[in-house]
This record gives C-alpha cells, sequence and structure tokens, in this order.
C-alpha cells in the first residue's frame, strides 16, 4: 500500500521560489559591497601664518638737489622808431639786345658747307635655301645645272654627317636617344656658323654642332649676283642598335 503525502507539509514544493529569491539577495548584497566607498580619515594640520606689520615702519624721505629750471629768455627789443635810408647809388638798367634775325636784317658773311661723304653699310641679307637664286655649292658640286647642284649639295650635306658622326660614349653608356634638329647659316664667306641646336639632350645637341662645324668652306649663295647669308637646317637622328 503506497503512503500518502500531505501536500501542506511537503518540503520541496517552493524550492524553486526559495532558489530565486536567496539568488537576488546574494547579488543585492554583493553589489552593495562594491557601491560602498571607504573614506580615509584626513589630518588637518592648521599652521599659523605670521605677518609682520610693515606699515608702522617710517620710510626715509631722501631729498634731491635738483637745479631750479633756467630763466625764459628775455624777449627781443623792438626799437620804436624806424628810420628809412633811401639808396643814393643809380642802378644802370642792362639791356638785352635779340639774337632773332628779322626780313631786314642782312647775313655779311656766307658759310659753306663741304660735301659729306655717305659710306653705304652692308647689311647681312638672309635668304632662304628653297627660293636663293644660286644656292651655295658644296665642295666637288661646281658642275651641273642648279637643281644637279642642289641635289648634290644635299647628298654631300648628308655624307658628311655619316662620316664624322660619332655617339657620345656618356650617351651611349645611358641610353640616350632621339633626332637633334640643327639650324645654321651659310654666310657670306661660304662659312657654317650660328650652329643652333634642339633635341633630346645636350649631349646630342653638342654632338650634332660639332659635326656641323666642320663643314668644308663652301661657294656662298648669292642672290643678284650678291653673296648672301643661307640659313639651312636638317635633323641628325641618334639611334642605338641592338646586338
Amino acid at each position: 500500500m503506497k503512503a500518502k503525502k500531505n501536500p501542506n507539509v511537503e518540503v520541496g514544493r517552493n524550492s524553486s521560489l526559495y532558489f530565486a529569491i536567496g539568488l537576488n539577495l546574494m547579488l543585492f548584497s554583493t553589489y552593495l559591497l562594491f557601491e560602498h566607498k571607504f573614506y580615509d580619515s584626513d589630518t588637518l594640520v592648521t599652521e599659523i601664518v605670521q605677518v609682520d606689520d610693515f606699515a608702522d615702519e617710517d620710510i626715509e624721505i631722501i631729498n634731491l638737489n635738483v637745479p631750479p629750471p633756467p630763466p625764459p629768455a628775455a624777449p627781443a627789443v623792438v626799437p620804436e622808431d624806424i628810420k628809412i635810408v633811401e639808396d643814393m647809388i643809380e642802378v644802370q638798367e642792362t639791356v638785352v639786345e635779340s639774337s632773332e634775325i628779322g626780313q631786314s636784317d642782312v647775313i655779311a658773311d656766307v658759310v659753306s658747307v663741304e660735301e659729306v661723304v655717305v659710306e653705304e653699310v652692308e647689311e647681312d641679307i638672309e635668304v632662304p635655301f628653297s627660293v636663293i637664286e644660286d644656292i651655295p655649292v658644296f665642295p666637288g658640286c661646281e658642275k651641273g645645272t642648279k637643281a644637279e647642284k642642289r641635289a648634290c649639295f644635299e647628298k654631300s650635306i648628308m655624307t658628311h654627317v655619316r662620316k664624322n658622326f660619332k655617339y657620345p660614349q656618356t650617351a651611349l653608356e645611358l641610353g640616350m636617344q632621339g633626332k637633334v634638329f640643327v639650324l645654321f647659316v651659310i654666310d657670306k664667306n661660304g662659312v657654317a656658323s650660328k650652329i643652333k641646336t634642339r633635341g633630346p639632350d645636350k649631349l646630342l645637341e653638342e654632338e650634332a654642332a660639332r659635326i656641323i662645324g666642320l663643314l668644308p668652306k663652301m661657294i656662298p649663295g648669292k642672290q643678284r649676283g650678291r653673296a648672301v647669308d643661307v640659313p639651312y637646317s636638317i635633323p641628325i637622328s641618334f639611334v642605338l642598335r641592338e646586338e
């Protein structure tokens, strides 16, 4: 026969409720302990500051012997009677004669003017290579028509560049290459002058100018039978070839 338990006297009936209440009480107690602050008792030390009474001290008075300022200057005395003295010296007026010449005046002396010799100054005239009547003649191109001389001139210039071309060692080591445009003038004496260069680097420009500076003396170009300056331009290419 199974024994019957009275539900009113069962111990474990509300155990979960009691556990929750106990847990909350423990958490609340822990919170209060953490939040509680403890203060150290400070020891107050009172010091007495003594201040001397300086207001009662007598301050010594120093007398400075400063000289008094000088008295003001006396006003200038103006005489009451002013005597006017007449100037007895007669002044002679200077008459200035006019230097202008009128129509009634006669020129006595005739100044002769010598003849002035005017010297003609020859100007350096530049005539483009494409329109000049007689182009500069490169040595060895004296024979033939104007067209043949022109072709011989251009061919001789290219031959001269290839013959005297030398790649700068520094530019070769640095791998510099490019095209240099050279502009120069074949003057009325047949000499290459006024050389100007424009290129990617100064080393290449200097080499191109050196090559043009080695051009031989030519027969100068002529316009209407007169020797003139003839500008000419040529590109020089510096190209590195892979071996």
